[in-house]
């Protein structure tokens, strides 16, 4: 059996060109793979990849019903408390809603929430009972 691995997270957004503007300007790097119907930004060993959100309801053969809290959230986890204040005023200023702002949480951690242009919510988190490896990737004990 193969090691189970997230190799692409796919955003259905409402503007394109708009949500590539907004992860360009918190560092993410688009791809030449990337056409005008979808663009793939590389971000460590995953790639967070935007389209249109009726062309990804198609895609599944669903029926795109917008609400409100979607019940996911996407997290980044940072070395430190400043790293994620840094994260998290970066995305506010290139658009993003604020929904938390960084607090101490009750796990004994440092974390704030945001929703990207299409409501998507980011979580910036530092926790300190997590290592990364050398190549900045989470390394969880086994």
């Amino acid at each position: 059996m193969s090691i189970p691995r997230i190799h692409i997270v796919t955003l259905g957004v409402s503007d394109l060109a708009r949500s590539r503007r907004f992860y360009e300007a918190l560092g993410w790097k688009a791809s030449s793979a990337s056409n005008e119907g979808i663009v793939f930004l590389k971000g460590g060993a995953g790639v967070l990849a935007l389209y249109g959100r009726q062309a990804l309801a198609d895609d599944a053969q669903l029926e795109d019903r917008p609400s409100g809290f979607a019940a996911i959230s996407i997290a980044r986890n940072a070395s430190s408390k400043a790293e994620v204040d840094q994260w998290f005023n970066a995305a506010v200023n290139a658009g993003a809603t604020a929904i938390k702002s960084p607090q101490a949480v009750f796990w004994g951690g440092y974390s704030g929430y945001v929703a990207d242009p299409d409501g998507h919510l980011w979580e910036f988190a530092f926790n300190p009972f997590f290592v990364f490896d050398a190549r900045g990737n989470l390394a969880l004990p086994d």
